[in-house]
Formats: C-alpha cells, structure tokens, sequence
C-alpha cells in the first residue's frame, strides 16, 4: 500500500478542514503528502450545485486530481458518503486507484436500509435538517451525532463554526448528497486493489455491520475501532495515524 499519493476525502457536507490534525501526522509519519479533496458543494467547492449521484461526485474529484498535476495511481483515504466516491472510482477506473481506505463507509447491495443509516438517529437527523441554517446548533448537532470524543468539544464547535463560516454548505446541497448516498449502488465485485475497511463500534450513525459485511463480499482486511464514533479521525487520530502506518509498512 506504498508509492502512491494520498487523497483525502471527507462525507456528508463535511471538507478537507474537517480532517484536522490528521494530513500533517500522515506528513510527519513519512506517510507521503494528503491531498485534501472537496465533494462538490462543500469546502473550496460550496458554490458547486451538489450532483445528485456519486458517479457525477467522482467525475468531479477525478477532475480535481488532476487539475493537481497529481498523476494516478492514487491511493485514497476516504470517510462514509467520500467512501462510496472512492470505491465508485477505483471499480470505474480501476488502473487509477493502487489502494482504498475506507473509513464508516456503507452501500447497496451490501448493506440494509437501517444499517446505513441507523434509526435512532433519524430524530437527530430531522432537527438538523431543520436547524441547518443556526450554524451554532447545527455543529453542535453533528458533533453529537458523530463523535464520542466529548474533551475537546468547545474548541472542536469553535473550529467547525468558522470552518462553515467561511465556506458555507446549504441545505440544499447536503440533501443532495444524502439523496446520492441513499441511491448509490456499488458494481458487483471486489475493487482490483488492496482495501483495508476501518469502522467504530461506538458509531450511531451508520452500523458497524456495513464494513463488516463489505469486508466479507471482498475477502478485505476490516479493523474496528472499540469506542469512537462515526467521526473516527477526530476521535482518536492516533489510532487512525497507527493503523494507516502498520498498512502501508505491509
């Protein structure tokens, strides 16, 4: 799982802010450059009309990539909706992508309805909807949502609060990549490359069992988080650092 540059995708309405800490550790562990990637509609590409289907999301990436000057084979890094992007890329354009990492990622056939989107947080996910626009109480939401790392919650809702500020994603835009997400279907197979699938026990969001039964289908290494949620990276980025140094070393 070496050679290759890094390309760092993030899910729904999220961007490549949202990593954190974690591009630099990849720099400092001698991991190889992170390219921070944007989904339409989010981050440098809120303005973007978000497509209402991840194939139409991949085009964009691909197109980011190489407007880079980044040249293939890439190895991406990807988290929920950014994992459907990045395992559509690497079936679509197998000769493009040496390795996956999918982080909390789900998908049809493989997955059940209440699997990819557990209905405990249905409730949740109605009053975010409807408290998009108070940016206060919608990061705040999320964070709920998403993390069990509580200790740095002031400074995490202050960070995502400017980050929103200043490159803000509408309503509109996330209920199009939620509608893409919820009709994505993966092609029959196993991707061509090497995948390591990585998920939380602790996730509300979306069911351990997606990865464990993606890793099944393809025969692919899975390791499981024992306590963080949804948001893996920002809850414990020195797993997530440990655990990507130990695949590549392979």
């Amino acid at each position: 799982m070496s050679g290759a540059p890094w390309l760092l995708l993030r899910g729904l309405s999220r961007e490549g802010r949202h990593w954190a800490e974690l591009p630099a550790r990849m720099a400092a562990q001698g991991l190889g450059p992170a390219v921070l990637v944007d989904l339409p509609g989010c981050g440098r590409h809120a303005r973007v009309p978000a497509p209402l289907t991840v194939g139409a999301m991949r085009d964009f990436v691909r197109a980011q990539a190489c407007a880079a000057g980044l040249r293939p084979p890439y190895r991406l890094l990807a988290m929920s909706l950014g994992g459907m992007v990045a395992l559509d890329w690497a079936q679509q354009h197998p000769g493009e992508v040496a390795a996956l990492v999918l982080i909390n990622t789900s998908m049809r056939p493989y997955c059940r309805v209440d699997q990819r989107l557990r209905p405990r947080a249905w409730p949740a996910l109605l009053a975010l909807a409807a408290r998009w626009p108070r940016h206060a109480e919608r990061e705040r939401l999320i964070h709920a949502l998403t993390c069990r790392r509580t200790d740095t919650l002031d400074a995490d809702l202050s960070a995502w609060s400017e980050i929103g500020a200043s490159a803000p994603v509408s309503r509109a835009a996330a209920l199009r990549q939620l509608f893409a997400a919820a009709r994505f279907r993966a092609r029959p197979g196993a991707p061509a490359c090497p995948v390591l699938l990585l998920s939380s026990a602790g996730d509300g969001l979306v069911s351990p069992r997606c990865s464990e039964r993606l890793a099944g289908a393809w025969r692919a290494e899975l390791r499981c988080h024992p306590w963080a949620g949804h948001d893996l990276p920002h809850d414990d980025p020195d797993w997530l650092d440990r655990t990507l140094r130990e695949a590549v070393a392979r």
